[in-house]
Order: C-alpha cells, then structure tokens, then sequence
C-alpha cells in the first residue's frame, strides 16, 4: 500500500497491507506477481480500488522496471526491504 506520508525527492514508498498505516480516505497499491505481471491498484471512482495491469520486467542494472499494458514505463524499484518498497516514476 502507498505509504504517501513517507514519500521523498521523487520517490514513492510502499508499505506491506498489514501496515501500521495513519488514517486516510484511501491507499493505493502496487502487486507484483511471480509470471512478471504486476497490477497497479489506482484509487477509482468512488474511492473503489481501480485495477491497471501491467508487466515487470529485471532491468539491465539489476533493478526492475514495471510496464503498462501498452508498454509505456510506468515505474522503476529502486529499492526493495521486507517492508518497504522504493520506486521512481
């Protein structure tokens, strides 16, 4: 989930679900999957969790650069630790 309270020079910071989050109207989340899918949970309409696929992919540097659907770059993982996730847009 968006930990946006925690974002900084460019960077996004994610926090896993179970999170000791702050109240707020809504969170959206990133999900990356094991066959190189991932889904990026936009907040929609209504405040309901709004789905938009996409692929990831392992960059050259070691890194991971995530695609949308239409293969436009959409974010990078700049940094991974078991409870927080870096990426850059």
């Amino acid at each position: 989930m968006h930990s946006f309270e925690e974002d900084h020079d460019g960077i996004r910071i994610y926090r896993p679900d179970d999170w000791d989050f702050p109240r707020a109207r809504g969170r959206s989340g990133i999900e990356f999957r094991d066959d190189g899918t991932y889904v990026d949970w936009a907040i929609g309409r209504g405040d309901a969790d709004e789905a938009r696929p996409g692929r990831w992919e392992q960059a050259g540097d070691g890194g991971i650069q995530a695609r949308a659907a239409d293969g436009r770059p959409v974010l990078r993982v700049s940094s991974v630790e078991p409870d927080r996730l870096e990426v850059r847009d």
